[in-house]
């Protein structure tokens, strides 16, 4: 599978460079998949499971009139996660995750939504989805996935 954390584990250890996540929808997954993988400390710095919306504007910085604009499931929550996380640990990048797992609706977004933030040393991109899982442990090992794969087309070297 071509966006695995052991892929994406190889490719910044590959270039030198180094990762931090932060997570509410995939709640620790990323971390969890990240550290399973023998060798990671070389490039994995940590992460947050910022899963209150308190959390992420006390933790990862995330402003509150952001929040309050846009909510924690939106595509400018997602990117102010990764600024927040690539900060907080130093790391050459940030990723991160909200969405809505379920089983229910959260501010209008329904079960299945993801946003995805990255953000880099070419500066912070996102993505926005939605899930064909069809449960919640699937919809987030979906998102995990997806995440990987955002963060495997952003470094160098990678030719996918």
């Amino acid at each position: 599978m071509p966006s695995s954390p052991e892929m994406a584990a190889a490719e910044l250890k590959a270039a030198g460079l180094s990762l931090a996540t932060a997570e509410s929808l995939t709640g620790g997954l990323l971390g969890s998949l990240l550290t399973s993988v023998p060798g990671v400390s070389a490039c994995y710095r940590g992460g947050v499971i910022a899963y209150a919306t308190e959390a992420k504007a006390h933790v990862l910085g995330v402003p509150a009139d952001l929040l309050a604009a846009h909510g924690p499931v939106s595509v400018e929550c997602a990117r102010a996660m990764a600024e927040g996380t690539r900060r907080l640990f130093g790391a050459d990048f940030g990723l991160a995750t909200t969405g809505v797992a379920g089983p229910d609706t959260q501010d209008g977004h329904p079960v299945g939504t993801l946003f995805l933030g990255l953000a880099g040393p070419a500066g912070v991109t996102h993505a926005g989805l939605f899930s064909p899982a069809p449960g919640r442990n699937e919809i987030r090992e979906w998102a995990a996935e997806e995440a990987f794969r955002l963060l495997l087309t952003a470094l160098p070297g990678y030719s996918g």
